[in-house]
């Protein structure tokens, strides 16, 4: 009963950012980036790629065969942006973002030690 919480609360840190796809207006609210900004386009492309992230931990939710997936396809996101973050010099705009995926860190660490270990 653990693993499929520990999915559900990865994929709710990727449902905002990917519902972005959908929403651009969010891109605004989130990285306070305007639709004349040229770099809009990557920005909504990222959306695109957190989709994926929440599609695959949803499927993690409910087959224990794909949470190995999951793990390394999470960790890929959130451990890259936030070595990116930090080696950028942490800047203020995107602090909130990297605390929550310095929250979510150890669940997804939790949730791959367990499908690993499975």
């Amino acid at each position: 009963m653990l693993q499929p919480i520990l999915w559900l609360l990865i994929c709710a840190v990727h449902v905002l950012p990917a519902a972005a796809l959908f929403q651009p207006g969010l891109l605004a609210a989130l990285y306070g980036m305007a639709p004349a900004d040229p770099a809009f386009l990557l920005v909504q492309h990222r959306a695109a790629l957190f989709a994926c992230v929440v599609v695959v931990c949803i499927w993690a939710i409910f087959d224990p065969g794909v949470r190995r997936l999951a793990a390394v396809v999470a960790a890929v996101s959130m451990v890259s942006f936030l070595v990116l973050f930090w080696s950028s010099g942490a800047p203020a705009s995107l602090r909130s973002i990297a605390l929550v995926d310095l929250a979510a860190l150890p669940l997804l660490i939790a949730a791959g030690c367990l499908a690993y270990r499975a």
